[in-house]
């Protein structure tokens, strides 16, 4: 077959010609299209695999409508796409086109190739938090400890809030339940107060005219060496 004959194939339905280039195998060519050896051997009889020519012109099998896996459908390639390019547009991964498509070359995409794309799932329905509870968006480095620190609360209150989070397993973007800070319930000689930067009972016994025990009496199971900033305590009276 000379080359004018060369481009004057015909290839049988369900395959697409292309044209041979530099460093093509039978193989490679399987590979990129995601089709089999065999599969390009039946549809190219005659063609001697070993002694392919540049600017042959042969035919490669073509994926069948359906072929896709479950959660994905076809695409056909077109001009300036790229894995990248396409997980943006179809809101997916590389990552996850690259396991739709195994045996397809990311780097080698040929125009006219089709290709799984995985289906967007739907989006999860709203996060319903508990009463007392606020929804909150994870941001990068938070972990249920940070929170009970910034939301004046306790990791085990946190947990309780989210059965089957993994506190280990924190997504940015991720959503989660927050207790909401209660007001403090002051016995009867005693108001709120929220604690702020720097301040212990000692302190605070100074500024406010009582005692660290007096401080104490008020706030039992408050640990004073564990106070945190926003934390509502009670404060006796001045003492006359």
């Amino acid at each position: 077959m000379d080359k004018n004959e060369s481009r004057q194939v015909t290839c049988p339905a369900g395959t697409k010609p292309y044209t041979v280039r530099a460093g093509d195998t039978f193989y490679s060519l399987a590979q990129r299209f995601g089709t089999t050896v065999e599969a390009i051997m039946a549809a190219n009889p005659g063609v001697d695999p070993d002694r392919l020519m540049i600017g042959q012109v042969i035919c490669i099998p073509t994926p069948l409508p359906g072929v896709c896996p479950p959660g994905t459908r076809s695409y056909t390639l077109q001009a300036g796409d790229t894995f990248y390019s396409l997980a943006q547009r179809f809101g997916t991964t590389v990552e996850a086109i690259m396991a739709a498509n195994p045996g397809v070359d990311p780097d080698r995409l040929q125009i006219g190739q089709v290709i799984c794309i995985p289906m967007v799932a739907p989006p999860p329905p709203p996060t319903r938090c508990p009463e007392n509870t606020r929804p909150y968006r994870i941001q990068a480095g938070d972990t249920f400890f940070r929170l009970a620190k910034s939301f004046g609360t306790t990791v085990e209150a946190i947990m309780a809030a989210n059965p089957g989070v993994d506190p280990e397993r924190l997504q940015i973007g991720q959503i989660i339940c927050i207790p909401r800070r209660m007001p403090a319930r002051c016995p009867m000689g005693t108001r709120p107060y929220t604690v702020q930067a720097g301040d212990t009972f000692y302190s605070l016994a100074q500024r406010f005219g009582t005692t660290v025990e007096a401080i104490r009496a008020a706030n039992p199971g408050v640990d004073p060496d564990r106070l945190m900033i926003g934390q509502v305590i009670c404060i006796p009276h001045r003492m006359g």
